[in-house]
């Protein structure tokens, strides 16, 4: 049997993110996120050399900040140039879960008009997530209207 070149339960793009302190972040995302530990590879001076999680349907790889390696964890650059985008069954019952769990409010919930509702947090690590429950299937044409009144200083 051929090995496949991607792995069965992983999707084309897998986020890897880059901490600082890999092993408090993974029970962070436990507590916040319902992640489940996939792998965890310890390296000798207590580091997380790299470690997979499952959220939701999705794998998410990790490790500690490295110096040689070509990442940077966000706090080390004074912030983060790329957000994770998280659907969930109840975004109400996450936010609230992942604020108790430590992340930072940005932006607090809301129905938006494109048909989700969301809301922005940054986790105790310095990356950014837009949390997200799909309210409303729209097609795009009363997305650009909704956008447009919006824009305008009207209601969406």
């Amino acid at each position: 049997m051929a090995v496949q070149p991607v792995p069965e339960a992983y999707r084309r793009v897998t986020p890897y993110l880059c901490v600082d302190g890999a092993a408090a972040a993974i029970d962070f995302y436990k507590r916040a996120f319902a992640a489940e530990e996939l792998f965890r590879l310890a390296m000798p001076d207590g580091r997380v050399g790299h470690a997979e999680l499952r959220i939701g349907d999705t794998p998410v790889m990790l490790a500690d900040a490295c110096e040689e390696g070509p990442s940077r964890n966000p706090r080390a650059l004074g912030g983060t140039s790329v957000g994770l985008h998280l659907y969930v069954e109840d975004v109400d019952a996450v936010f609230q879960r992942t604020v108790e769990a430590g992340a930072r409010v940005i932006r607090p919930l809301q129905d938006q008009f494109y048909g989700d509702r969301t809301g922005t947090v940054e986790d105790p690590y310095g990356h950014v997530w837009f949390l997200a429950s799909h309210r409303e299937d729209l097609l795009p044409a009363e997305i650009e209207k909704r956008a447009a009144a919006l824009m305008s200083g009207g209601k969406a």
